[in-house]
């Protein structure tokens, strides 16, 4: 077996909704990306593009958002769900076309790279409340966030590597309860931590296994703050234990400019060993120039000593 690459180029693509396309594969081989990391919400259970997302020919993995089950996980949308769409199990036929590439409740190894890609539960909504108790139960056997947290870290201690990458939809619970961090709540009564609990507690579990855990990538609350114009979201968060909490959602991710070009954004780590090196935002043009980037993190690296 071949070494590990010493370096890992991921690129982390945020809450899609309805915006891919075949130039979003041409420019992630363009970057030169290694694995690509998606947080879920491609649309309301839009199975054909989830088919082209399961199409791509680079290593990736997958968790699904709640738009994703958007018509069939509460009672609102089973029952405003369109006629033409209730005679199908839209959700399973996402399931059954991205296979083994969706991680939620799962796990996919990368020997290749080194790492293993763990998924926390998956169509969250996001919050400390309950949901889609049914849905949960139906689909997975699970009544709550403590049967979840089990689920999560039980796939973790799964892991063939020990550095293990998380992925969810929403973010977990303890990176900040300010309307404007990465999964603060940004709605009427603004502040609070929407961030799952059941997530927060498998990655503390999963690091007393012994894991070393240097991404959490997620996506889910967007960018642009739903009460004010005035701030952004903050996009990461680096704990106490060195891991860097992603979230991805740009949201949209493409836009039409002005002049007529087409631009896309996408989320890139660099990852070498156990250690995330940098984590920006590029957006490319129509011809795959990278047009801008922003620095989200870099790590900060010791002084040489002088001789």
């Amino acid at each position: 077996m071949s070494e590990p690459k010493k370096s890992v180029k991921i690129a982390v693509v945020g809450d899609v909704h309805e915006q891919w396309e075949a130039a979003d594969g041409e420019a992630l081989k363009r970057l030169g990306v290694d694995l690509v990391l998606f947080v879920g919400d491609f649309g309301n259970e839009s199975v054909d593009l989830v088919r082209r997302i399961a199409a791509l020919d680079i290593p990736k993995a997958v968790t699904l958002g709640n738009h994703d089950a958007w018509w069939t996980a509460t009672p609102w949308g089973r029952e405003k769900c369109p006629a033409e769409l209730r005679n199908t199990d839209r959700v399973q036929a996402q399931l059954d076309l991205l296979g083994s590439s969706h991680v939620g409740f799962g796990k996919l190894d990368f020997p290749q790279f080194g790492l293993t890609v763990v998924g926390s539960r998956p169509f969250s909504w996001g919050g400390s409340e309950w949901k889609y108790g049914d849905f949960y139960q139906q689909r997975y056997g699970v009544s709550g966030f403590a049967e979840s947290t089990t689920r999560i870290v039980a796939a973790a201690e799964s892991a063939a590597t020990d550095v293990v990458i998380f992925l969810g939809h929403n973010g977990p619970k303890g990176l900040g309860d300010l309307p404007s961090d990465p999964c603060g709540k940004d709605w009427k009564p603004v502040g609070g931590d929407f961030g799952d609990p059941d997530f927060g507690a498998a990655i503390a579990q999963t690091r007393d296994l012994g894991k070393v855990i240097p991404l959490v990538a997620f996506g889910h609350m967007h960018h642009h703050l739903r009460y004010t114009k005035e701030y952004l979201r903050k996009s990461v968060h680096l704990d106490d234990s060195g891991t860097l909490h992603l979230n991805a959602a740009r949201v949209p991710r493409i836009v039409d400019t002005s002049l007529g070009d087409r631009h896309r954004n996408f989320s890139i780590v660099t990852l070498k060993g156990s250690t995330v090196e940098t984590a920006s935002l590029l957006w490319v043009d129509r011809s795959f120039q990278t047009i801008s980037v922003e620095i989200l993190y870099r790590s900060v690296q010791p002084l040489a000593q002088s001789a």
